[in-house]
C-alpha cells in the first residue's frame, strides 16, 4: 500500500513508525564559539543585531533552558558528537591542563603553568584526561551515514585528527580538515559558501551538515566596516549605560548572523525547508568581557549557569509551531539520540547513550524528567575580576577561578554544585534565583541530600575522576 507523504509525516510525528527513506530529514546544526546566553535578539540582546537568527527562532522554537554539555569548547563538542558525557570520552579542557596559578590549586591535577615537571608527571598520572576523540568512538556522522545520509564538518572540531565518518571535512570551507582560524575576518563566509554548494549537491537528501564556526572566540577580529557600523551606534548609547558592549564582537556576531541567514535561505529556496530540521546553539556561554550575561552567573568555563546555558532555537517548517518556547532543560548529549531517532538509525552498542531523544519536546510534548549533569576536575583561572569563585590572597588581593574541580547537575529547577576542594555543594532554584546568588543547601536537608546522592551515582556510573591529593604547592591556609 502507498502512503501520501502528509500520512508518513503525521506518523513519525507520533513517533509510531520509522520513516521512509524519501522521508528522512536533513539535519542542519549551526554551531557558534564562545557565543553568550544573551548574545542574540531571541534572548534579549540589547547592542547585537541577529535578524537572520531571531527569524529562524520566530518560525520555529525556542529553548530557554538549553545547555552545552562543557563549560568550554572541546568537551562540549565530543559531548555532542558523541551522545556522552565527559567523564566517558575523558575531554575536559583545550590543552588538558589547568590554567592557572598552581600555588592557588589546593588539589593536585595537571597545570599549564607549573615548573616543577616531576610533579607535573605525578599530577598526570591522577586520572585520563585527553585533547581527541578515541577513534573507536561512535559519532554522529557514523550513526547517520548508516542510514543513507551524507554529511560534512564544515569549521571548528577540537577533537583530533580522525574525521569520525564525515564524508566532507574542512575548517574553513577551502581546505582540509586540520587547522585553526580564530580572529580570520573572511573565515565565516568561506564556511558558509562552502555549506550553501554542499546543501545544493544533496538537495535530494538525506544530508546532515554541522556548520561549526570559529566565530566569536578570541581574539576579537572583524571587518572594519562592520565594526565601524557598531563604533557609530556605540556613541548614540550614553556612556553610562553602554555596559561592556564592543563594537568589534558585535561585527563577529554579525557574521554568524548572516552565515545563519545564508544558509536558511538557501534551504527554502530549494523548496526543503518541511524536509529539514534546523538548529542554532553555542558550545559555552560568553566571556564576560563582551557578552550579555546578566542575570546569570559565570561565564564560559564555569559551571554557573552563565557557563553552560547557551541560546538555542530550532525550525522544522510544518512540524515546529512557529513561535514556540520551550522550557524543559535540553543539553549536548541529546543530539546523537535525536539525530538516530530521526533517520531511523540503531544507536550505538560499543557505547552508552547519556541523552535523550528530544524531538517530542518539538512537537510540545513533554520528556521524562531527568537530571543533566556537568563534570569539570580542572581549575581554570578568570581572565578579569568578576563574581565566579573568589579567594582571598596574602597581602589583601583577591584570585579570581572561574572553575575549580567540581560537579553539577540540574533537575526541574533545582541545580546542584558539588565542589571537590571542600567537599561541599551549593544547592540553587533556578526559577526563583537564576543569578545563583542564595545557597540553599542548609535551608533544605532532605533535597540537598537527594540530589547529592543523585550526582554522586552518576559520578560512580560514569566513573568521573575527582582529584583528592593535595597539592603539595599549594601557599593558601
Amino acid at each position: 500500500m502507498r502512503y501520501s507523504t502528509a500520512l508518513v509525516l503525521f506518523i513519525t510525528l507520533l513517533g509510531t513508525a520509522p520513516l521512509s527513506a524519501s522521508t528522512k530529514p536533513n539535519i542542519i546544526l549551526i554551531l557558534a564559539d564562545d557565543l553568550g546566553w544573551q548574545d542574540v535578539g531571541f534572548s534579549g540582546a540589547q547592542f547585537f543585531e541577529t535578524p537572520h537568527i531571531d527569524r529562524l527562532a520566530t518560525q520555529g522554537m525556542t529553548f530557554t533552558a538549553a545547555y552545552a554539555g562543557g563549560p568550554n569548547c572541546s568537551p562540549t563538542r565530543a559531548s555532542l558528537m558523541t551522545g556522552t558525557y565527559s567523564p566517558r570520552h575523558h575531554i575536559y579542557t583545550p590543552g588538558g591542563r589547568s590554567k592557572g596559578d598552581p600555588r592557588y590549586m589546593r588539589l593536585l591535577v595537571r597545570a599549564r603553568d607549573r615548573d616543577n615537571k616531576a610533579l607535573e608527571r605525578k599530577a598526570a598520572k591522577q586520572f585520563e584526561v585527553t585533547n581527541q576523540l578515541d577513534p573507536a568512538i561512535i559519532c554522529i556522522p557514523e550513526v547517520l551515514n548508516k542510514a543513507g545520509y551524507t554529511s560534512a564538518r564544515l569549521g571548528k572540531w577540537h577533537l583530533g585528527n580522525d574525521t569520525q565518518g564525515f564524508d566532507l571535512s574542512s575548517s574553513n570551507g577551502r581546505g582540509g580538515p586540520d587547522g585553526m582560524f580564530y580572529g580570520d575576518i573572511d573565515v565565516a563566509e568561506q564556511l558558509t559558501d562552502r555549506a550553501i554548494e554542499f546543501i545544493e549537491d544533496n538537495r535530494r537528501g538525506p544530508f546532515f551538515l554541522y556548520l561549526s564556526h570559529f566565530d566569536v572566540h578570541l581574539p576579537h577580529r572583524a571587518r572594519d566596516s562592520v565594526t565601524q557600523r557598531y563604533e557609530a551606534k556605540l556613541k548614540e548609547i550614553p556612556e553610562a549605560a553602554r555596559q561592556n558592549f564592543d563594537p568589534v564582537y558585535a561585527a563577529m556576531i554579525q557574521a554568524v548572523d548572516t552565515s545563519v541567514g545564508r544558509v536558511v535561505a538557501k534551504v527554502d529556496e530549494l523548496g526543503i525547508a518541511e524536509n529539514t530540521l534546523i538548529i542554532f546553539t553555542s558550545d559555552n556561554g560568553g566571556l564576560n568581557i563582551v557578552s550579555q550575561l546578566a542575570p546569570l552567573r559565570g561565564q564560559k568555563g564555569s559551571l554557573f549557569e552563565g557557563g553552560v546555558r547557551v541560546p538555542t532555537c530550532m525550525r522544522w517548517t510544518g512540524v515546529i509551531e512557529a513561535g514556540s518556547t520551550c522550557d524543559t532543560p535540553i543539553t549536548s548529549v541529546d543530539y546523537l539520540p535525536t539525530a538516530a531517532h530521526l533517520a531511523d538509525a540503531a544507536l550505538p552498542e560499543s557505547q552508552p547513550t547519556d541523552g535523550v531523544n528530544i524531538l517530542p519536546l518539538l512537537r510540545k510534548q513533554q520528556i521524562p524528567q531527568r537530571s543533566i549533569y556537568w563534570h569539570f576536575p580542572m581549575y581554570l583561572a578568570s581572565l578579569v575580576s568578576n563574581d565566579d569563585l573568589a579567594i582571598e590572597l596574602p597581602g589583601g588581593e583577591t584570585y579570581f577561578w572561574r572553575a575549580t574541580p567540581s560537579t553539577s547537575l540540574r533537575r526541574g529547577d533545582w541545580k546542584l554544585i558539588e565542589y571537590h576542594e571542600n567537599n561541599t555543594v551549593s544547592l540553587y532554584n533556578l526559577k526563583d534565583d537564576p543569578g545563583e546568588q542564595h545557597n540553599l543547601a542548609q535551608a533544605m536537608p532532605d533535597l540537598t541530600a537527594e540530589l547529592r546522592a543523585d550526582l554522586d551515582a552518576w559520578q560512580a556510573t560514569t566513573k568521573a575522576p575527582i582529584p583528592t591529593e593535595p597539592n603539595p604547592e599549594y601557599i593558601l591556609p
